[in-house]
């Protein structure tokens, strides 16, 4: 049996390598497929959801205009009157009446759906809008009394305009018995205001939205294409699809994804559809691209690797055992170049570098030393807190108000906090000697603000930890400066200690106004970059201390609390593997 070469094996290699990435691909590409329509259909379920609700929500306001009326004290007086008949009204009548009008122009008013209100007094006999007082018919009125929303045709002839009407009576059981009502409250407003917010939700040109009720009718955006969304609800009712909030439908061999949501206020089903191909056309192409470029590789590998073989390979082999000689801190290692090729070039510089590691390796790592020792005082000394003069400010006023009791335990306070600060000497403090510090500086802000609370929880175990001073300090000066200050009402800090799996974890944690996610990942970003001319130097060099001190895997993280405020949490890996010698070190 012949044997195989190199370039026969790599070949081989390369065809095998490529169809299990073409297979992988495209299981993978099936998985994201599926993983994009289902949370396409999230998304769309989600803002069908929000735009559900507005709609609800106008309506619910709108619901609720006859229960404020009913209550108005010009409202009651029209109720509680005495019959007049279909005689002229009198002075104090029409006084009132304008007043109602007034009320009910400023009701009106108050959403931005056009609406009319319709007050009915059959003791009055007329009914009384913005702009007119009219007789109008008693018996076809107590008709169409029915509770909640009625829906009707603007006209016969109307085909996407819809009229939507409540009426409410007084007292509430002449619901059921008309002939006892004293006062009828009609609210009307048009599909139109329904079509305006269609058109809104329609702004991304890819949606068309549309309201459907069966017996009822379809209440379409302007743009919409009517005869896909006619078809479309054909096909859902006849297959009793319309409860099933995400499907995907096919029409004419276009096939579309389909959301529905039904409204628990009108019982109207909000219908949204995308054309498929929309969603999944870009992914196609790209895995025809992908394809094509899989074939591209194999040919250009076939060349690459005889090239490989026959000038790379072998000079490689011997570069690839210096550099594991060079690993094993074997500086003697030499090459010995052949010839005018580029590796013999890179022979003469592997043999040059290595004398130069050989000379300058110690120097070079104790300088290395010194200057990770240097950076790290120099970010410890620029955390210096500026906000003593709103202490001597406070202690000046409390002096004036003879306030010795505040004055006595600010300077207390602020005494033990500078003389915290001042100890720049020592490398580490314990854990329970900065969260004292921490709290003569909250004891000082809460002096100044009698809303702050705060919560310090420090397990046993933690109190003798070594950590790096002034490290905690700045995440609750930037928690109270930031986040109380800035927002009415009580204040709250909790600040907490643990250890979990050989990690600590110290977390500052406040009530505060926050931030929302994009500040969040503004902040996240500005941490990992190099301190600018807009980037705060507190969190930065706490963030730069805590990776030169313990390593890339320590830093911070920022969340938002589910008090309204934000989460600091700093974390790094201890020496103790699972944290057992730390709690026995108490």
């Amino acid at each position: 049996m012949p044997r195989i070469n190199l370039f026969s094996k790599i070949v081989i290699t390369l065809a095998v390598l490529i169809v299990l990435i073409a297979g992988l691909y495209f299981l993978s590409n099936q998985t994201s497929t599926d993983v994009l329509r289902n949370e396409l259909n999230k998304s769309n379920t989600s803002k069908l959801d929000f735009f559900q609700s507005q709609v609800d929500a106008n309506m619910d306001s709108v619901t609720l205009w006859p229960n404020l009326l009913v209550r108005d004290p010009d409202i009651s007086e029209l109720r509680d009157m005495a019959p007049i008949g279909e005689g002229s009204l009198d002075l104090d009548m029409i006084n009132l009446v304008k007043r109602i009008q007034q009320k009910i122009s400023t009701q009106e008013s108050s959403i931005n759906w056009k609406c009319s209100l319709y007050i009915y007094s059959p003791r009055l006999g007329r009914v009384i809008t913005v702009n007119d007082v009219r007789s109008y018919d008693d018996a076809a009125l107590k008709q169409r009394l029915r509770q909640g929303w009625h829906v009707r045709k603007d006209s016969p002839d109307a085909t996407n305009s819809y009229e939507f009407s409540l009426l409410t009576v007084t007292p509430y059981y002449a619901m059921k018995r008309p002939e006892d009502a004293d006062l009828m409250i009609e609210v009307r407003f048009n599909s139109s205001n329904i079509v305006r917010m269609l058109d809104e939700f329609n702004s991304d040109g890819r949606r068309n939205p549309f309201f459907y009720k069966q017996d009822v009718g379809t209440i379409f955006n302007n743009t919409a294409d009517r005869s896909v969304a006619q078809e479309l609800v054909g096909k859902l009712e006849q297959q009793h699809l319309m409860d099933i909030s995400n499907q995907t439908i096919e029409l004419k061999g276009i096939k579309y994804l389909v959301n529905t949501k039904q409204s628990p206020v009108t019982q109207w089903y909000l219908v949204d559809y995308i054309p498929y191909s929309d969603v999944i056309g870009p992914i196609q192409k790209s895995n025809n691209l992908f394809y094509a470029t899989l074939c591209s590789l194999l040919i250009m590998g076939c060349v690459i690797a005889y090239l490989l073989y026959a000038q790379v390979q072998v000079p490689m082999k011997k570069l690839i055992q210096s550099f594991q000689r060079l690993k094993q801190e074997d500086y003697s290692v030499r090459l010995v170049p052949k010839g005018n090729s580029e590796f013999s070039y890179v022979f003469m510089r592997f043999n040059s570098m290595v004398a130069q590691i050989q000379e300058l390796f110690g120097t070079v790592y104790l300088e290395k030393i010194h200057v990770r020792e240097a950076r790290l005082k120099q970010l410890q000394s620029q955390i210096n807190p500026h906000f003593f003069y709103n202490c001597f400010s406070f202690i000046s006023s409390m002096a004036k108000l003879e306030n010795y009791k505040a004055i006595v335990a600010m300077s207390q306070n602020l005494s033990a906090y500078y003389r915290y600060t001042t100890r720049q000497e020592r490398g580490e403090v314990k854990l329970a000697e900065e969260l004292d510090f921490v709290t003569s500086y909250l004891e000082i802000q809460r002096l100044r603000m009698n809303r702050l609370h705060f919560e310090v929880e420090l397990p046993s175990w933690l109190r003798h930890l070594d950590i790096p001073p002034l490290l905690i300090q700045p995440l609750v000066e930037n928690a109270v400066l930031h986040g109380i200050e800035g927002r009415a009402g009580e204040g709250i800090i909790r600040l907490t200690a643990k250890e979990e799996a050989g990690e600590i974890q110290i977390r500052v944690e406040d009530n505060g106004k926050g931030l929302d996610e994009a500040g969040i990942r503004t902040l996240m970003n500005k941490l990992d970059e190099p301190m600018g001319e807009e980037t705060g130097c507190g969190l930065w060099n706490v963030n730069q201390r805590l990776q030169l001190r313990y390593g890339e895997g320590a830093g911070m993280t920022i969340t938002n609390g589910e008090h309204g405020g934000l989460i600091v949490t700093l974390h790094w890996r201890t020496h103790h593997g699972d944290g057992k010698e730390t709690r026995g070190h108490d």
